[in-house]
């Protein structure tokens, strides 16, 4: 494994600041961007950590303006959008900081997706024919910086918002938006709690695992996807065990990041499912991933074919078929203490039905490997709610 101590600068696919403490550069990134009075966008449960504090004094060592917006839910909302497009223009900000994990960054980069034009959000729909004509000057200078190591999105403008007169997630972007930075610093995760470090971790590890699976001839997503896979399965249990690893922090932060670019290839049922159970019930998302996993993988088994062996070596194992594949997985997830069934995470029994028509929808059940109906899906949830494995 690299030295994932030292710090790197990566240009693709967005400029990328990597390594231990890089964080204290955001004041000066600002300026070179000519941010001088950035919103910083970060989600409630992280609004008094450290390094909320670490980004505003970096700011006021560059005499740069700043504020906070942090009315955001776990998963994001529509509405809360609209108060962040509001802070934004009446501070009269000039870029947005989406700082956070991945509810933090979503509403970052819809609030820079947003507050510069007119636009109804809902314009933005990743699945609608035609996107507004905007060109990059229609939005707010954006930069991300992930503080877990698992949604990944800090490279790419999408966001997974719940659409309140739906009750759905639906993810929101502009091929003419992209974040002018990304800093990943592994100090900021250092603090981040034993299970979230396994939830979001495991959202990682998934995102690779269902970009990979996905049938699509595309290797440079697939090479991304195996990379990750290796470098999050090699240092999931060191980073909830041991914190303060910072190799392992790095390593994990990495990797959720290559997860994340690969997944532009598409994801599969797990996300399908988990996205409407999280709009639904407002379940942690990496969470709520790692319940759905086996009853999937189960699913798709016999479309992986060559996959398998692939992904079995990434994850350093002695075999190289499915049931070895599956079992190493599912010991991982009960090492972490991952709950057993969706029912832990107190969704309804009486909500699977509407969850199934509206996973049914989402673009990740399309790019499966394995087509699927809304009864198939309703029986996945099933075998989903007391033991999925």
């Amino acid at each position: 494994m690299s030295n994932l101590l030292t710090a790197s600068d990566w240009t693709f696919p967005v400029p990328i600041r990597y390594g231990p403490g890089r964080l204290s550069e955001i004041g000066a990134a600002c300026k070179q961007l000519n941010i001088t009075n950035p919103l910083i966008v970060t989600d409630r449960g992280s609004r008094d950590l450290p390094f909320i504090n670490l980004v505003i004094d970096a700011c006021d060592a560059k005499a740069l303006g700043n504020g906070i917006f942090s009315h955001v839910s776990p998963n994001p909302t529509d509405e809360e959008i609209t108060q962040g497009k509001t802070v934004f223009n009446e501070g009269e900000h000039d870029g947005v900081i989406a700082i956070g994990g991945g509810s933090g960054m979503d509403a970052g980069k819809a609030i820079s997706l947003v507050s510069q034009n007119s636009v109804d959000l809902w314009a933005f729909d990743y699945d609608q024919p035609d996107s507004p004509e905007l060109g990059p000057d229609a939005f707010a200078p954006l930069i991300c910086v992930p503080t877990t190591a698992g949604t990944g999105a800090e490279t790419e403008s999408t966001a997974m918002l719940t659409d309140t007169n739906h009750g759905v997630k639906r993810c929101v972007w502009h091929a003419s938006q992209k974040p002018l930075l990304a800093i990943l610093d592994p100090e900021v995760t250092v603090n981040l709690p034993a299970n979230l470090t396994a939830w979001t971790g495991c959202d990682a590890l998934i995102h690779a695992i269902e970009a990979f699976s996905v049938p699509d001839c595309h290797p440079l997503c697939d090479g991304l996807a195996l990379e990750a896979i290796r470098l999050i399965s090699g240092s999931l249990e060191n980073a909830v065990t041991h914190g303060d690893d910072l190799q392992a922090r790095g390593a994990m932060l990495v990797g959720s990041c290559l997860a994340g670019i690969s997944f532009l290839k598409g994801l599969g049922l797990v996300h399908a499912m988990s996205h409407m159970v999280g709009a639904v019930c407002d379940t942690h998302h990496g969470l709520t991933n790692a319940v759905l996993l086996p009853p999937v993988l189960l699913y798709n088994k016999e479309a992986l074919g060559e996959k398998i062996p692939l992904m079995s070596k990434a994850m350093g194992l002695p075999s190289e078929d499915f049931d070895s594949l599956y079992s190493r997985l599912v010991e991982l997830l009960d090492t972490l203490a991952i709950p057993r069934g969706l029912c832990e995470l107190q969704v309804p029994e009486s909500k699977l039905d509407a969850i199934s028509e509206k996973a049914f929808t989402d673009a990740a059940r399309s790019t499966n490997p394995v087509p699927s109906t809304v009864s198939e899906i309703r029986e996945l949830l099933g075998q989903s709610f007391v033991n999925a494995r």
